[in-house]
């Protein structure tokens, strides 16, 4: 756009006042080019064909503290959307984590 008005006008700070009404113009907006590439289409999830192969893990964490636990580990299976919830704390290591998944699901 700067180079179709400085085809006929110039003055001092031309680029800048050009780019500041681009901007603030609402045609300008719509109509410039974009740069990146156009989105594709959605592709839904493929459904799991047995149980318990596909998983969604997830943590509930800041809960009140009871009987030492603070935190619970949602695991629900994406084919038939049961749940396991098990009681555990915020400092989980990934070892402590393996070990709840093992011993409750």
């Amino acid at each position: 756009m700067t180079e179709l008005v400085t085809r006929n006008y110039w003055w001092s700070g031309i680029t800048k006042e050009v780019g500041k009404y681009m901007k603030g113009c609402n045609i300008c907006q719509r109509m410039k080019n974009r740069t990146e590439a156009p989105v594709g289409k959605l592709m839904a999830n493929k459904i799991p064909k047995k149980m318990w192969t596909h998983l969604v893990v997830d943590f509930i964490t800041k809960l009140p503290l009871v009987v030492g636990k603070n935190a619970i580990l949602v695991v629900c299976n994406r084919l038939s959307k049961m749940v396991h919830f098990v009681a555990t704390t915020e400092k989980t290591t990934v070892e402590g984590l393996a070990r709840l998944f093992r011993d409750n699901v």
